[in-house]
């Protein structure tokens, strides 16, 4: 039987336009609760719906896993990790994660709705990013902030987000999860000729087996190859000490 124990009020938040949480702490959801919609990918767990929830009218992202096939494969652990990091996790780059509930066969993943997909399926049209693409996008920032909380094999997965982006699929894919966990824990890393000085250093920095010895998330924005390459445009900071008083 699969159990997931973490408390619900923690996640008791769904949030409309402009992410405004509406607090719902005592709320637990049911499958009825929602009006589903066509499929949005399917995994091997199970798939993901777009949804709508009735009360609020809320448009999300409904991932059904199924209990027996992660306890077939004993991922639950992971799946426990995953609510847990990813509850956690608000920022404007980041998909949220709103709740989560489970009937006898099935944990249901109440998650935000990105209208324009999956970037791993735009990654797939194009075959890989160049590097202006790669460091534009935010997802190296979203993966560090990911793997702080992560264990050694949680968190190279989820720091690999640069070297996907520039070759196409993950830096220690093979055939069975097995060895590719062998090539993780190994950081067995090796690139392409297509990949860049920079980009080299930074995934390298990146992928290192101890913890302490990864590069830091403020040091990955101030990278010299993400400095070079990103073409994102942030919003203005305010500096409330430049502000002049009347």
């Amino acid at each position: 039987m699969l159990l997931l124990r973490i408390s619900d009020s923690v996640f008791g938040l769904l949030s409309g336009p402009g992410r405004v949480p509406v607090r719902s702490n005592s709320k637990k959801f049911s499958i009825k609760d929602f009006d589903i919609g066509r499929p949005l990918g399917k995994g091997k767990f199970g798939n993901v719906y777009l949804a709508r929830e009735r009360k609020l009218k809320v448009i999300v992202a409904l991932k059904v896993l199924f209990k027996s096939q992660m306890e077939k494969e004993g991922v639950e652990h992971q799946l426990r990790r995953e609510i847990e990091i990813q509850s956690h996790l608000k920022h404007p780059n980041i998909l949220r994660f709103y709740n989560y509930f489970h009937d006898d066969t099935r944990v249901f993943l109440i998650l935000e709705y990105a209208p324009r997909g999956e970037m791993y399926k735009e990654l797939q049209r194009c075959g890989r990013f160049d590097d202006q693409r790669t460091a534009t996008t935010p997802d190296h920032v979203r993966d560090s902030g990911l793997s702080a909380a992560g264990d050694d094999r949680g968190s190279h997965s989820r720091r690999e987000g640069g070297s996907v982006c520039l070759v196409g699929n993950p830096p220690f894919e093979t055939a069975s999860h097995t060895e590719t966990y062998k090539r993780i824990t190994k950081v067995d890393l090796q690139f392409p000729k297509v990949v860049s000085d920079g980009a080299r250093d930074l995934i390298s920095k990146l992928l290192r087996h101890s913890p302490s010895m990864r590069l830091p998330l403020r040091s990955v924005i101030e990278h010299p190859w993400v400095k070079a390459n990103s073409r994102r445009v942030l919003p203005p900071v305010c500096n409330p000490q430049a502000v002049p008083h009347h």
